[in-house]
């Protein structure tokens, strides 16, 4: 000891020891868990209600006695909706971070540019607010979706159409990859139900003027209107059908009527627009009213599917990581790819290519001042108010 003491080279080795000792059993303490977040920019409120539901749950884990006997730390950053951004910083979490899992970020573009980094890592990567297949044609092993493929999202709006004897459809959607492929959806289902396509039409993804698009959409006389489209588009989408007049007898959108602040923005005018979502409080899913009622008293307002996609890719990657008993990649992987589970979100199942295969969507439509679930029929919290009343009769 003296020894030591009489020589600094020796201390110093030492102490050096001692510390990588120190930081690997914190390391072996903690489990790390990466993921950026829309904290700003046009996903602003989608993208701050899944990083709260991640949150969330990351809380939930550690009340509970943590993860293989590890606290979760949550590592976040804001990408402010810039695919660009998100890579360069899911690059940071792993190289500069050292997290040792990946929860994707809101965004079906977001996403993709994410998940690259992910893969070229080989860290796997739970994609909470993902429904673009096209993300998982392009061989990644690592990014696992627990999203419904966005090509279903218009299915339970068409069967209707359908089942209404509606033929005339008019499609518009944002020129970004989770509305193309809802758009590439309409198109098939269209076709194999025998309706016609009156309108197809993209805009600009961060475009708000619509009124040209919905006067060439009204001169097509559709009978249903789908749009592919997120929060700020799906309200100018609203304000520019009423001018022009279109009124079909199905209006149905994404995401954008999913929220509150659609309704703020519209008021009665939202009345009978029907929205396609991932989730709600009353479908029937695990602890859906339990998550609703903390979320609300947490964070003061409802829980949105949004929400449900950041708590529900917690629970997938803990359920992976605890299957496998460790947070090693290629355990965790293993269990991402073969398992089966049962979210907040509903049933996780993927194929070979990590796309989801037994997701759902649910169909809402604001009655007064409520988002009710109207389809499925059998978990319905009333019927649809068909058909949409035009604004003139109002």
């Amino acid at each position: 000891m003296n020894s030591l003491l009489r020589n600094p080279a020796a201390i110093l080795l030492a102490c050096l020891l001692f510390c990588g000792v120190a930081q690997a059993a914190d390391k072996r303490g903690v489990i790390r868990i990466g993921a950026t977040a829309s904290m700003s920019g046009g996903y602003q409120v989608p993208g701050t209600s899944q990083a709260q539901g991640l949150r969330m749950w990351a809380d939930d884990v550690n009340k509970r006695g943590a993860l293989l006997g590890k606290r979760v730390e949550l590592v976040t950053y804001d990408d402010t909706s810039d695919a660009a951004t998100s890579a360069a910083l899911y690059e940071k979490l792993i190289t500069e971070d050292r997290v040792d899992l990946l929860i994707g970020p809101y965004g079906s573009d977001i996403t993709l540019a994410a998940a690259e980094v992910a893969d070229r890592h080989g860290i796997p990567m739970v994609a909470a607010g993902a429904a673009a297949r096209g993300i998982w044609m392009r061989g990644l092993e690592n990014v696992f979706q627990i999203d419904t493929p966005a090509g279903q999202y218009m299915d339970l709006p068409l069967a209707l159409a359908n089942k209404e004897g509606l033929t005339r459809v008019a499609l518009v959607y944002a020129d970004s990859e989770f509305p193309r492929e809802v758009a590439d959806g309409v198109r098939e289902s269209v076709s194999a139900y025998g309706m016609e396509l009156v309108f197809d039409e993209a805009y600009p993804a961060d475009q708000t003027g619509l009124a040209d698009l919905a006067v060439r959409a009204a001169a097509s006389q559709p009978e249903v209107l789908l749009g592919g489209t997120y929060l700020e588009d799906s309200i100018a989408l609203v304000r520019a059908a009423k001018a022009a007049g279109l009124s079909p007898k199905i209006f149905a959108m994404t995401v954008g009527p999913a929220f509150r602040e659609f309704r703020e923005a519209l008021g009665d005018d939202t009345d009978g627009i029907m929205g396609t979502v991932a989730w709600m409080r009353s479908g029937n899913l695990p602890m859906a009213y339990d998550f609703s009622y903390r979320y609300k008293q947490k964070f003061g307002a409802n829980a949105s599917a949004q929400a449900a996609y950041g708590y529900a890719a917690g629970q997938v990657l803990e359920a992976a990581v605890r299957l496998a008993d460790t947070p090693d990649h290629d355990a965790v992987r293993e269990q991402l790819r073969e398992m089966k589970f049962r979210s907040l979100l509903g049933h996780y199942r993927v194929d070979g290519s990590g796309i989801q295969l037994a997701k759902k969507t649910y169909v809402l439509q604001w009655q007064g001042n409520y988002r009710l679930l109207v389809l499925p029929e059998d978990l319905k919290d009333a019927p649809v108010q068909f058909p949409f009343v035009p604004w003139s009769q109002r």
